[in-house]
């Protein structure tokens, strides 16, 4: 896999950062964590573990949306932190405006996921619920980010400046073995905003990129384009997906499963690619 920090992060800096995030924590004195087993997340569970011992806990949200692999992932990656997990069931699919797949979208997923957080916080005596946004999303097509805000959900990594590479530089220096983990995102966001999402649409995207993984791809986005299936790797890893027989085994599949193109995005895997454009970018050419 390639490497996904820089080599140029600043050591001192980052202990700086470091010791910011754990002071942080420590004046909350409580916190709920809402752990998805990614990188961000991850940092930030272990650091309020070590800080808070057991006043952190740590919820996940099980849903359609979220790939079974993921959450069996995340739960063991709990137990290596020794953090208590506690499991929700988000029901964003039940929800006409978060289906309706609007460039708000994930406003409602997280209005959800702290919806069924909080009372969790409650009935643990928690004070706080925190998530794993950080600096790098700022800026950046968050709704998400307005969800939290009137949950008064707390973001201690991007309160500590701490951004991608430095998450991950940290995460390494601190053993955890996400510190390299690729990118993940709940399958509704692989449908274009304005797309109705429907289960079917999630379960065929889910399989696709199943299959992709199977072969050996970690890094990778299925994009359903309706019965186009555009596919997002790293530039170094398409030469590979050319090679006649892994090919032909994945167009077969995809195929199969109702998709009837299978294109390669000669732009490579690009994390956001289908966030809305900026209002100051050039109009597509026709």
């Amino acid at each position: 896999m390639t490497t996904l920090i820089s080599l140029t992060i600043d050591a001192k800096e980052l202990d700086r950062k470091h010791e910011r995030l754990r002071e942080i924590l420590s004046e909350m004195g409580t916190v709920l964590v809402a752990f998805s087993g990614g990188a961000d997340s991850a940092l930030l569970l272990r650091v309020a573990a070590d800080v808070l011992d057991e006043h952190a806990a740590a919820a996940i949200a099980v849903s359609e949306t979220i790939p079974p692999e993921e959450v069996e992932d995340a739960r063991k990656l709990a137990r290596e932190i020794g953090v208590a997990l506690h499991t929700v069931h988000t029901e964003e699919m039940l929800n006409a405006s978060f289906r309706a797949n609007a460039s708000d979208r994930c406003y409602y997923c997280k209005d959800e996921l702290f919806t069924k957080l909080s009372p969790v916080a409650e009935s643990l005596g928690l004070r706080w619920l925190a998530y794993g946004a950080n600096l790098d999303d700022i800026g950046d097509h968050r709704p998400g980010q307005r969800a939290a805000a009137e949950w008064r959900v707390r973001a201690p990594l991007q309160e500590a400046g701490l951004g991608k590479p430095e998450i991950r530089a940290l995460s390494r220096r601190l053993g955890l073995r996400t510190w390299n983990k690729p990118a993940m995102a709940c399958l509704s966001s692989r449908i274009p905003h304005g797309t109705p999402i429907d289960l079917a649409a999630i379960r065929r995207v889910e399989e696709a990129e199943r299959c992709l993984r199977c072969e050996g791809f970690s890094q990778l986005r299925v994009r359903s384009h309706g019965d186009i299936a555009r596919l997002e790797l790293p530039l170094e890893d398409l030469p590979r997906l050319l090679d006649p027989e892994l090919r032909t085994r994945v167009t077969t599949r995809l195929h199969e499963l109702g998709y009837r193109y299978v294109t390669l995005d000669l732009e490579g895997f690009r994390s956001g690619s289908m966030n809305p454009a900026p209002a100051s970018a050039p109009p597509a050419s026709v």
